[in-house]
């Protein structure tokens, strides 16, 4: 593309946005028009684009790099600088469009990217891992009502979970303290490479949190470029991984953020890297700081399941590995030469949780399936020694929060809950399908916002669009319409996107209340060997019950659908998904830890429904102006 080409697509994209402008606003009424510097600073981000484009363009024709290819060779990037310049004129008018129609408060966007630049880097923690700042202070909002102190960015060593900060929330009904994206990621000319991941996207939105001369793996969903890899902006590679036959979504959200003092955090999100999920709807974060290890370790192939090592594994089944080998021929100073580096180069050791992930595709054999999805969880819960084991009397009771619901039957609803009980999926391929087709529903609460709940939000009908349930769903003739419980934000009147189970561990019988594990089906023989069935048995060390967070939603595209025979399993699994579990030690854990009102209020049937979108009037009107 030439320069004058590429000033012609720079001026039709702000014709575009200009009309754009007056478009409808489905998450907030109260928005109004930005400053005339806005588009002062998009012309000096242009500006910016162009000069950087040119200076990509240059490099590439000096290595000699070939643009007649329409697919990149493997550990190889696109040179194709007019893919980039156009890419980045469509982003430069996503960004001023999304600044036109989506802020409305100054104090929670602007100075949001503002505000790590400002904080001096954190040189003390407490031995518990926080910092000597107060963590009131780094959970409110840069502004006037901001400390007149320094804010300190703390360094979490034990690990961490809070909720998203949110502006119509602050400060939050129950006085917890909170994470804003700015706090997540840290001072940002402290970072020397990231690798981020998410479903929705706002390139140039997330671009302006960074460094331009830091390093960037975007893990991303794109339909229209599947496992395609390519340059989006100077120092920033997008890599998507393989979806089978066109169906399910790359929905992990994580970040690796690797610090110039050689520290690396690990952070699980439910939040897309898009600013309405760090701004309007509440999300949760987990996350934890590493040291690097004053000296590598071997590695351990063995070593197949423990967090770095299922980390690694998400990070070459999403196709980061060709990506990373891209970006090291652009740039010899990524601080990570292989994925495998995670675990040689920095310690794990204080980590508790387990990493769960779903790799989307066909999973045969135990190795394989054990590795994914909800028999992944099965593993996570027996690592922890919190299995319920088959005639103890134990069961397991969940709330299961999300923000998408799915199509459930008695079968995949018994089918997660005996994984989520740490029970043998190998006992569970044995009971006789006539049987499992037969069993009532386990004790599983569904939490999803009402439609009065959604009503009474400060956002209301507008604010529900990242919300799903269909009306064919619910309506259903055999839809456990009896299993849902309102979802209602501790912050205040807010909607939830957070995915979390709280799974609470009860001393009574299991289904069927006859307090028996599989004799309840077929015979109290165990034959769990190729489950390590003596490594963990019964409940240890009297925990609670657990915790998952993350961005699976409750739904067989999500965790999997489990069949075959107990000798050779199958796992279909949709979706690429991705959370952590850990232990709640006890009631006051679980009460910190949730993020809706506990004891969740049962829909009363025939007067609550839940939030169905294709049923808002207001929503669809809002969409079809739009």
């Amino acid at each position: 593309m030439s320069d004058e080409e590429f000033e012609r697509a720079i001026a039709l994209s702000l014709q575009e946005a200009a009309r754009a402008k007056a478009s409808p606003i489905l998450i907030s009424d109260d928005e109004y028009e930005e400053e005339a510097d806005d588009d002062a600073e998009f012309q000096r981000e242009l500006q910016r684009a162009i000069e950087a484009s040119k200076a990509e363009g240059s490099s590439s024709t000096a290595r000699g790099d070939s643009s007649k290819s329409t697919q990149p060779r493997a550990q190889e990037v696109e040179p194709a600088t007019s893919t980039f310049l156009s890419e980045r004129a469509l982003m430069e008018k996503e960004r001023l469009e999304r600044q036109k129609r989506l802020r409305s408060d100054t104090s929670f966007d602007d100075k949001e990217k503002a505000a790590s630049s400002k904080r001096p880097h954190l040189s003390e923690t407490r031995t518990d891992g926080k910092s000597k700042a107060s963590v009131a202070a780094s959970g409110s909002f840069d502004g006037p009502s901001a400390p007149k102190t320094p804010t300190i960015d703390p360094i979490f060593w034990e690990g961490e979970v809070r909720q998203v900060a949110n502006r119509h929330a602050e400060p939050r009904k129950d006085g917890r303290p909170t994470f804003r994206l700015t706090e997540v990621l840290g001072k940002k000319s402290d970072i020397s490479f990231t690798i981020l991941s998410s479903y929705s996207l706002a390139l140039s939105w997330i671009y302006e949190f960074f460094d331009r001369d830091t390093q960037v793996i975007m893990v991303a969903h794109d339909a229209a470029r599947p496992e395609a890899m390519h340059n989006v902006f100077p120092n920033w590679v997008r890599t998507v991984p393989k979806l089978h036959n066109g169906r399910g979504c790359m929905h992990m959200k994580f970040m690796l953020i690797f610090y110039k003092t050689g520290r690396l955090r690990v952070v699980i999100s439910t939040a897309n890297l898009v600013d309405i999920d760090w701004r309007d709807i509440e999300n949760t974060v987990w996350l934890q700081d590493l040291p690097l290890r004053p000296s590598p370790i071997p590695h351990d192939p063995k070593v197949i399941d423990d967090f770095p090592a299922m980390m690694q594994h998400v990070l070459q089944m999403t196709n980061v590995r060709p990506a990373l080998a891209a970006l090291r021929s652009e740039r010899s100073d990524v601080p990570i030469k292989a994925i495998e580096d995670l675990r040689t180069r920095w310690d794990w050791s204080k980590v508790k949780a387990e990493l769960v992930p779903s790799i989307a595709g066909r999973h045969e054999g135990w190795p394989r399936v054990l590795l994914t999805g909800h028999c992944r969880l099965m593993r996570a819960v027996r690592n922890m020694g919190m299995r319920t084991g088959k005639g103890k009397g134990k069961n397991v009771s969940l709330e299961y929060q999300g923000s998408s619901i799915g199509t459930y039957s008695t079968q995949w609803m018994n089918e997660f809950h005996w994984s989520a009980r740490g029970e043998s999926a190998e006992d569970w391929l044995d009971v006789k399908r006539a049987h499992r087709e037969k069993l009532p529903y386990p004790p599983v609460k569904v939490i999803f916002p009402s439609l009065k709940t959604v009503r009474a939000t400060v956002l209301g009908e507008p604010g529900g669009g990242t919300m799903f349930c269909s009306p064919n769903q619910w309506r259903a003739p055999k839809f456990p319409r009896d299993k849902f419980y309102d979802s209602k934000s501790k912050a205040g009147g807010v909607l939830m996107h957070s995915k979390m189970i709280i799974a609470i561990i009860l001393d009574e019988g299991l289904v069927g209340g006859k307090g028996k594990g599989k004799a309840d089906y077929d015979s109290d023989t165990d034959t769990d060997t190729d489950m390590e069935d003596d490594d963990v048995i019964e409940v240890k060390d009297e925990k609670v019950g657990w915790v998952y967070i993350g961005s699976h939603n409750f739904t067989p595209s999500a965790w999997g659908n489990l069949s075959g025979s107990s000798f050779n399993p199958v796992l279909n699994v949709t979706n690429y998904e991705l959370g952590v579990v850990f232990p709640l030690k006890d009631d006051d854990h679980v009460d910190k830890t949730a993020c809706w009102e506990r004891p969740p209020k049962k829909y009363v049937l025939g007067d609550d429904v839940p939030w169905m979108q294709d049923d808002s009037e207001i929503l669809q009107q809002l969409r079809a102006e739009s």
